[in-house]
């Protein structure tokens, strides 16, 4: 009996050493700040930027904390294609169709970006034309997070808004789409110098939100994807019961509106919605990450946030470079084409949402 129940321990023992082993590979390094960029930026110029930021952004989300999801996809588009620049932000001008006009952001959703100018308008009613728009945005997805139930943390802040979008080649090209597999993602945010593990960590930003039944129809039709659970299939399957169908569900059927881990344990119960998705469980790459991931939530807030971080200072403006603008809807030049329909005095007028 004691050389039975010695062994046990020793199993016990060896079993837990092996797990310490392999959160101690996930564990998050703080990414050193990008040139140009502070913690404390709007230290003496807007003191109070954070703080109307989070207040008017408590109001939305009581309205609908929806927009929460929104806001945090937003900043994802913006910073995976030509960096942290609030280009995405653009309207379209003379010299082509904007970023919003290219099929990865056709489903943005279009209260996020009023949302963002409401934002800079309160920004700037209080602090002059001092904060940029990436910023906004950028603080506007932390908080997302945050008053969604995610973890609370800082962002290195003085971005510069750019005075180009990208072309709809280039914004294709730097958005993998959710039928992608786990090697695209993996080489695709390769090249932006993030690691597998921040892969899976930004992936759980799918934990909020909703998806359109056409961004997943192919896992549907004609057949199951095999690797797709039999009770959530025919469930998809009544909210898309045919091709192009209009409908939307959410991404975390345990708790949709709520930033917790509960979007890893829905891979690991082959219920994730997209291929790249429940892809990255199949994987053996980063299927042991999935798991960590959904038995440690804090693990899982611990590497998002850092994998944030990271992200939102991917190729930002700084110092001189680009400008501060006075609308983030279009450059501060009076260049650019208005659309018939468009008021040119959109600054001085509030969106409603």
């Amino acid at each position: 009996m004691a050389m039975a129940s010695l062994k046990a321990s020793s199993v016990a023992t060896l079993l837990l050493f092996a797990v310490l082993i392999s959160l101690r590979g996930l564990e998050a390094q703080t990414p050193p700040v990008a040139p140009g960029l502070s913690y404390t930026f709007y230290q003496t110029t807007c003191p109070q930027l954070q703080t109307i930021i989070r207040q008017q952004l408590q109001t939305v989300f009581n309205s609908d904390i929806g927009q929460a999801a929104g806001l945090l996809r937003l900043h994802f588009h913006d910073c995976f294609v030509q960096g942290c620049d609030g280009s995405v932000l653009l309207d379209g001008s003379a010299s082509g169709p904007s970023e919003k006009s290219a099929i990865p952001n056709l489903t943005l959703r279009a209260q996020a970006f009023v949302i963002i100018e409401n934002l800079r308008r309160l920004v700037h009613n209080a602090c002059n034309r001092t904060v940029s728009c990436a910023d906004i945005t950028a603080l506007a997805a932390r908080d997302a997070v945050v008053l969604s139930g995610g973890p609370n943390y800082n962002i290195p802040l003085g971005r510069r808004d750019g005075l180009n979008f990208a072309t709809t080649n280039v914004t294709l090209a730097n958005l993998p789409p959710p039928f992608a597999n786990t090697t695209t993602l993996l080489n695709s945010l390769a090249l932006k110098g993030f690691n597998p593990t921040d892969v899976v960590a930004l992936s759980g930003g799918h934990t909020i939100g909703i998806a359109h039944c056409t961004s997943f129809e192919s896992r549907l039709f004609p057949s199951r994807d095999p690797t797709m659970d039999q009770t959530f299939f025919n469930n998809l399957r009544t909210t898309c019961p045919a091709l192009n169908t209009t409908n939307t569900t959410f991404m975390d059927i345990r708790s949709p509106n709520v930033f917790d881990n509960r979007y890893y344990v829905d891979l690991m119960n082959r219920q994730g919605l997209f291929t790249s998705d429940q892809d990255l469980y199949t994987d053996s790459r980063t299927r042991g990450i999935v798991t960590n991931f959904a038995i440690n939530q804090t693990l899982f807030f611990q590497n998002f946030v850092n994998a944030m971080i990271k992200m939102s200072q991917l190729s930002v403006l700084t110092g001189t470079q680009g400008e501060i603008r006075a609308n983030c809807s279009r450059r501060n030049g009076n260049d650019l084409f208005i659309l018939p329909g468009m008021e040119k005095n959109d600054d001085e007028k509030v969106a409603s949402y």
